[in-house]
Formats: structure tokens, C-alpha cells, sequence
């Protein structure tokens, strides 16, 4: 059964209004005047309905259906009123996912004397029938669940139990198709008999042109039935099924009933209601008859807890940071009770044995196990949290100069987000004998961003259980993480790299020749090509630069100009001449990347090189979280009920998107 709880609450008494799919009442016989009429109800095929007081559609599994007496009240739009009663039902069958009823109308009244009339002279009433709905099964959306016989994909209401009650005459229910008619007269003449035959069949919900010979002829069997006194409600291949249905039920009933042998009534109950067979009844007492406390204990005389399983793993998988991740009693008690070797099968037994499971070994029920470690113990928290520092450990391994020049910011969903960067006229003016300041003009410039998901399952198999491999649950989150990184940097770069449009001659923010090549010189030419740089109302932008940015096949160069005081001439004869102090050293951090360089990447180059502003001030690229998020998450759950295993999947949340070209200058390092 789904875990999740249903969105919109049922109405308080769980009122099911289902409507009925035909409604037959018997014409009075000429010969028999005074004789009761009778009607026939094919009330609920089985599917699902939209009801009031109901957010989504409901289903009633006519499996938990409790019918009680087969004599159940007939109304007039479910008014509990004399007047308004129109008889009782004398049978109630549930059979081949259908529900119908048939009986006498009774009632004497204005009001059922009207519905008669109305009836005879060929109004089309519609029925609904009263239940309680006593135990409901939110199936959420991308879920599906099974009833009658059927699949249902969610979000849909599946009522496992109910309870019937009485059975309304209505003007109009919420099933458009739902119809009524008058059975044939014994006088009739042949030809209006066949025209209700047809019609009846339709009432039925089958289509005459479709039928073969044989199937029309049983229902014509049925249909000649339906109008006798005794009004048979079902060919006897029907009867033969429902009796096999009634003595299948009756079995599983039984063998269910045996099973919790009056120890356990809300299984029992849920049981017979829900249709388990006595495989998985017996499976939930043994269960229930487990004790609450764990089969092993530590020294102390407790079972390890939640944080404590988790330490272990983390010590056993000698994560980097892991002696400051726990407090002193939580680490102590890990290295007291396994000593830094706890393995998978046994991380999982301890949350089985403290959900109360009794075995002694994984291998003899890897299944009960699992179910087990999975039902009420965190163990889904301790597997992703292990996990998610296993994962971070791979995802801090990789270069993440990336942080150095762009900006971040949080996104609180994926559409796409807007930002602006205000320029125009705020130098002040002078004030004059009036007083009045001067409204500045602003200018706006617009930068879009849009955060995306990128992520990856993995699973820890039937194999890897059977190993006892903890490294499957510290080296693939590892490898997760890093997987993560390198993704988060792919898109990062290839965002920065494609700038042939953004780093340009036209912006001021681009050049070329002999005179780039990293050196004095070219330093130079970058950070007054920077200084130069304007807003639209041609006024300086006034921001420092920061950063120097360069591919790996010049970041010694780079070091050496930023930290050496002195630049010496060479000693060759006619060497140019430098000062012997280095303008430029401190003024820079340097960074470095590897993508800058790489071939697979448009706009590669091992000379070209930047000149960036903190990315505080003036980013020229904006990274956007997903709330803020700037880690990758690791979430586990057991596997699908047809996998012996445990999945987990890694999921990161982030957009890149250049942003002011002012921000920064590119040199081709060349002509």
C-alpha cells in the first residue's frame, strides 16, 4: 500500500454516492394489477467515479465490500423519509467485478407513485448507492494500484473496505450514461419486446452488432429472466462463477482466519478486507509476534542507534572528516560495537533486529531482512546520509575553479529567472535654492538564468548483499559525487568557453596581437583595456579587476609574475631593457582550469587568458541553485518489490548563464 497520505481530506463520514450504470423497473401485469413491481440495478461496474466531497476519483474495491443483509432500503434521492421510500431490496450479488441488487418497490406515497409515472411513461431514472467508506488507499500520481480487476493509475482514491447501505431513485447522477427502463409487458407485441431487448443489452453496457449468436442468446436468457416474477438476476454460468467466486473467498477467509487464530484481529481485519492471501497474512503475524526489542544488543546493554550505524559506516569507509562529523558518545560507542568493520549485511541486519526481526542470519531470508530494515527504522536516513558524505568526499575532488569566478545565487524552482543590473544617471547633482533633487534616470539591462536537473540511479544489488560489500556503499556514492562534479563543471565551461559573441572587439573587452602573450606587456594592456570599460551612459564602470584566469600552460607564468618584486633582463647583448621592479606583483589571484584548454571544448586555447572582476562585484557568469542547494543529494529506498537489492539515486539541481561582458577582458594571447 502507498505510504503517502491522500492530498484532499474524504468527507467525515467517508460517504461514497456511487452511481448505478442501469436502473430496471418491472411494468405492472395486466393479469396482476395489485402484484408489487419490481426493479433490477446493475449498480456499480467497478470503475472510477468522481464524486462530491472527493478531491480525486474514488474506487470501491468490491473485494472489501461488506453487503450485510440482502434486504437493504430502496429511496427517493437518499431522503431517509417515509414518504420518500420506494421498497427493499430482496437480493444483493457481487460477482465478476459487478454489483447489482434487485427488488419489490413498496412505497404508496406521492412520491413513489410519481416515480412510477414518470417511469411508465419512459423517463430515464438513475441510481445511487449509499456507502461508508471505512478504509482508504491514496494511490498518488505516477502510482497505480488494483481493484476489481482492474489497474488504476493515480491520484485516485481506492476504498479497500466499505460498507453498503441503502439504494436511491435520482434525477441525475454524475454518470451521464446511467439509464432506466420499463421491462416488456407479457402482451406486448413481438417487435416492441425485441426493441427492448436491444435496449436492455445497451443498459447492460454491450453493443448488439458486436455480440456472437451464443452470446445473445444467453443474454436473451437473461433478459426473458429479468421480466419473470422471480426476476433472476444472472445466467447460470454467473450462478457457477459466483459460487466458485463465494468458495475461493470463503477458503481464503478461512485460511486467514485460522492463521491469526483470534490473536490478531487488525490483521485479521485488514486481511480479509484488502484481499491478502494467507501467504502475506502469515508473513504480517509473524511479524506482529516478533519482539520489540532487538535479537542483538551492544556491550551497554542497548541497541546501536540510528547515528551510531552511521558512524560505523562512515569509519569502516574511512571518509575523510569523519571523526568531526559525530560527538565523542556516538563515536565511542561505533568503535566499542564493530571496531570499524561493520559490513552491509550486517549494517542491515541491526536495523532489522531493531525493527523486531527475529532471524539470526541475512542469507537464510535476504527478503525478510530487507523488508524488515525497511519498514520503521531511519535505515533509508542512514543509507542516504552515509552516502551523501561518501558522495560529497567525491564531489570536493574535483577542480572547482569555477567558484572563484562566478557568481551564485538560489532559485526556488526551474522556470526561468530574470535579473537586472541598474546603470543610468546616479552621479549626484547639485541641489539648488529650492531644495528639489533630481530624480536619476534609470537604464536596465536584463540577465537570464534556469536552473535544470541532472542526476543518476544506482543500486546496490542481490551481489553485492550476498558479498557483504560496504564498498558498494562508499565507493559508487564516491564515484556519484564526482560524477556530479564533472557534470556541474561540463556544463559550467562549455557556458564560459562558447564567448565569441560575449568577449569581442565591439565590447571593448577583447584583444589580439603579439603584445597578449602573457607578460609584463600583456598584463598591462589587460588591465587597462579593463580600466576603460564603460557603462551605457559612457561613464567608467569603476570596478577593480581581481582575478587572472589562465590555462594550465600558463599558470607558472603566471605565479612567477604575481609573486616575484624584480623582472631582470636576460644578460644577452641588445636585450630590451625592463625596470627591475615588477608593476603587477600581488595585484592578481590566480586561477587556473583545465577546460580551458581541453580540445573538446568550443573555444579552447592554451594562450589565450582573462582578466575578471570578483564575481561579487561584476560576475561575467552566474551559477543558480536550486533553493540554494549547491551540493548534490543522495536519496535510498528498498528496491522494487521484483529487485532483491537497494536503489539510490544522485540528483543535482543547478543553471549556468553568462552575464555582464563588462565584467571581464580576454586576450588571444597571440596574433
Amino acid at each position: 500500500m502507498p505510504k503517502s497520505n491522500p492530498p484532499a481530506k474524504p468527507p467525515e463520514d467517508g460517504r461514497l454516492s456511487l452511481i448505478a450504470s442501469a436502473v430496471q423497473l418491472e411494468a405492472a401485469a395486466e393479469d396482476e394489477p395489485d402484484k408489487l413491481r419490481r426493479f433490477t440495478m446493475s449498480a456499480y461496474t467497478g470503475g472510477a467515479m468522481q464524486l462530491a466531497g472527493w478531491r480525486f476519483p474514488v474506487v470501491v474495491d468490491l473485494a472489501g465490500i461488506e453487503v450485510g443483509r440482502q434486504s437493504r432500503p430502496i429511496l427517493l434521492d437518499h431522503t431517509r423519509d417515509v414518504d420518500f421510500v420506494m421498497g427493499q431490496t430482496d437480493q444483493v450479488v457481487v460477482a465478476n467485478g459487478q454489483l447489482t441488487v434487485t427488488g419489490q418497490i413498496m412505497g404508496d406515497s406521492p412520491k413513489a407513485r410519481q416515480v412510477i409515472a414518470l417511469n411508465d411513461k419512459g423517463f430515464a431514472w438513475q441510481a445511487s448507492i449509499g456507502a461508508r467508506a471505512d478504509q482508504v488507499e491514496f494511490v498518488a500520481e505516477g502510482k497505480t494500484g488494483e481493484a476489481n480487476g482492474r489497474e488504476f493509475r493515480g491520484p485516485v482514491n481506492i476504498a479497500r473496505k466499505s460498507t453498503l447501505g441503502e439504494i436511491s431513485f435520482v434525477v441525475l447522477g454524475a454518470d451521464d450514461n446511467t439509464t432506466a427502463q420499463i421491462a416488456a409487458t407479457a402482451n406486448q407485441p413481438a417487435k416492441e419486446k425485441k426493441m427492448e431487448f436491444e435496449q436492455w443489452i445497451e443498459a447492460q453496457g454491450f453493443v448488439s452488432d458486436d455480440l456472437s449468436e451464443t452470446q445473445e442468446a444467453s443474454l436473451q436468457k437473461m433478459f426473458e429472466a429479468s421480466q419473470q416474477t422471480s426476476v433472476q438476476t444472472a445466467s447460470t454460468t454467473a450462478v457457477a462463477d459466483l459460487r466458485a467466486e463465494l468458495a475461493a473467498e470463503t477458503s481464503r477467509v478461512g485460511a486467514i482466519r485460522k492463521i491469526c487464530s483470534g490473536k490478531h484481529d487488525e490483521i485479521e481485519a485488514k486481511a480479509i478486507g484488502e484481499g491478502w492471501d494467507a501467504t502475506r497474512a502469515e508473513l504480517e503475524v509473524l511479524r506482529a509476534s516478533r519482539p520489540t526489542s532487538p535479537g542483538v544488543i551492544s556491550g551497554n546493554g542497548q541497541a546501536p542507534s540510528a547515528k551510531v550505524l552511521e558512524a560505523a559506516v562512515c569509519l569502516a569507509g574511512r571518509i575523510e572528516g569523519a571523526e568531526k562529523a559525530f560527538d565523542e558518545p556516538t563515536l565511542e560507542a561505533a568503535h566499542s560495537r564493530f571496531r570499524g568493520r561493520i559490513g552491509l549485511q550486517e549494517l542491515l541486519l541491526e536495523a532489522a533486529w531493531a525493527n523486531g526481526y527475529t532471524g539470526r542470519t541475512f542469507r537464510s531470508d535476504m527478503r525478510g531482512v530487507l523488508e524488515a530494515a525497511f519498514s520503521t527504522f531511519s535505515l533509508p536516513g542512514i543509507l542516504s546520509n552515509t552516502a551523501n558524505k561518501f558522495l560529497l568526499q567525491g564531489f570536493t575532488t574535483v577542480e572547482s575553479t569555477w567558484r572563484s569566478i562566478a557568481a551564485t545565487r538560489s532559485v526556488s524552482d526551474f522556470k526561468q529567472v530574470t535579473s537586472y543590473r541598474l546603470t543610468g544617471g546616479f552621479d549626484y547633482q547639485e541641489v539648488g535654492p529650492d531644495g528639489e533633487l533630481k530624480h536619476a534616470q534609470v537604464g536596465e539591462e536584463s540577465f537570464t538564468n534556469q536552473a535544470k536537473t541532472y542526476g543518476r540511479m544506482f543500486s546496490l544489488t542481490r551481489t553485492d548483499l550476498i558479498n557483504d560489500d560496504l564498498g558498494a556503499l562508499t565507493a559508487v556514492p564516491t564515484r556519484l559525487g564526482r560524477g556530479a562534479a564533472l557534470k556541474l563543471n561540463d556544463v559550467f565551461w562549455r557556458a564560459f568557453l562558447d564567448n565569441a559573441a560575449f568577449f569581442k572587439t565591439a565590447n571593448k573587452n577583447y584583444a589580439t596581437g603579439a603584445d597578449t602573450a602573457m607578460g609584463i606587456d600583456g598584463l598591462t594592456k589587460a588591465e587597462q583595456l579593463f580600466l576603460d570599460q564603460v557603462d551605457p551612459d559612457g561613464n567608467p564602470v569603476a570596478v577593480m579587476p581581481e582575478v587572472l584566469l589562465v590555462p594550465n600552460a600558463l599558470h607558472a607564468l603566471a605565479g612567477q609574475l604575481m609573486n616575484a618584486t624584480e623582472i631582470r633582463e636576460d644578460g644577452n647583448s641588445g636585450a630590451k631593457k625592463y625596470p627591475t621592479n615588477n608593476p603587477h606583483a600581488g595585484k592578481f589571484r590566480v586561477q587556473r582550469s583545465s577546460y580551458l584548454s581541453n580540445s573538446l571544448y568550443t573555444g579552447n586555447s592554451t594562450k589565450a587568458w582573462y582578466l575578471l572582476a570578483d564575481p561579487a562585484s561584476l560576475p561575467v557568469i552566474e551559477v543558480a541553485f536550486l533553493n540554494g542547494q549547491e551540493r548534490p543529494t543522495v536519496e535510498s529506498a528498498d528496491a522494487d518489490f521484483n529487485v532483491l537489492g537497494i536503489q539510490m539515486r544522485g540528483y543535482h539541481d543547478f543553471g549556468v548563464a553568462k552575464q555582464d561582458y563588462r565584467g571581464g577582458v580576454k586576450l588571444k594571447g597571440e596574433a
